[in-house]
């Protein structure tokens, strides 16, 4: 291997014009806010509807779907109101 071939794993020295969205930590927290929200619908939507879960032959409670849900919304709303949040992008 040459030094080179090694210049592919090195960060990049400045944004181009192409990807400045994409190295956005307001891109990435927005993107993590909308996955957890995502967690948290689907809690929710099993909470309404009292879908079983089953992992191998045990049953999984409602409880813990309870306490993901909670964890899922604080992430969610926690991540989005850090990316309005000025000076980090």
């Amino acid at each position: 291997m040459t030094p080179d071939d090694l210049n592919f794993f090195a960060d990049k020295s400045g944004l181009s014009d192409n990807n400045r969205c994409m190295n956005s930590p307001t891109t990435g927290l927005r993107v993590a806010s909308v996955i957890f929200a995502l967690f948290f619908l689907g809690h929710v939507l099993r909470l309404i509807t009292h879908a079983s879960v089953m992992l191998g032959s045990y049953h999984v409670p409602m409880w813990p779907s309870v306490v993901a849900l909670i964890v899922a919304g604080l992430l969610s709303i926690w991540m989005w109101r850090l990316s309005s949040l000025r000076g980090i992008a």
